[in-house]
Formats: structure tokens, sequence, C-alpha cells
């Protein structure tokens, strides 16, 4: 079975006076933007080995994204 390799993820602010930026064009091109801040880090961590869970004061930025995936990366860019 091929691994998934896209990423899925979601910020979740406290206010959206956090938020700086969010744009979506109409002009033809796909681009999206979201910009925010989650503020001071107060923890990182993996929530059951599959997602990247990176807590701020003013918000929380959530990445599926395992700790073996990090490690095998940079394993690869030191032999590069």
């Amino acid at each position: 079975m091929e691994k998934e390799i896209e990423r899925l993820f979601s910020i979740e602010l406290k206010s959206k006076t956090h938020l700086k930026n969010v744009t979506m064009t109409n002009d033809g091109h796909d681009d999206v933007l979201v910009e925010g801040t989650i503020g001071e880090l107060q923890k990182a961590e993996f929530a059951d080995d599959i997602v990247l869970v990176v807590t701020g004061d003013k918000g929380i930025l959530r990445i599926n994204l395992t700790q073996e995936e990090i490690k095998k990366k940079h394993s690869q860019e030191k032999k590069a």
C-alpha cells in the first residue's frame, strides 16, 4: 500500500485578531495564503504518533507528520 505523501494541516487561533492575512483569489489562480501567528511557543508534541501539534499562546498548528518522517528527511539531507 502506497503511503500518503500529502500533508494535512489545520490552524486554530484563539482570536481573529491573530490572523494577519487570508487570500483566496478569483482571478484564475488557485493560490491560497494563510498568515497569522500562534504566538510564543508553549510546546511541540506528537499526538497519536501521527500529528505534530505546535501550541503557542495564541493558537495551535496541527500537521500530519510523524517523528520518524522528520528523522528520515533529516538523515537524507545530511547525506546529500
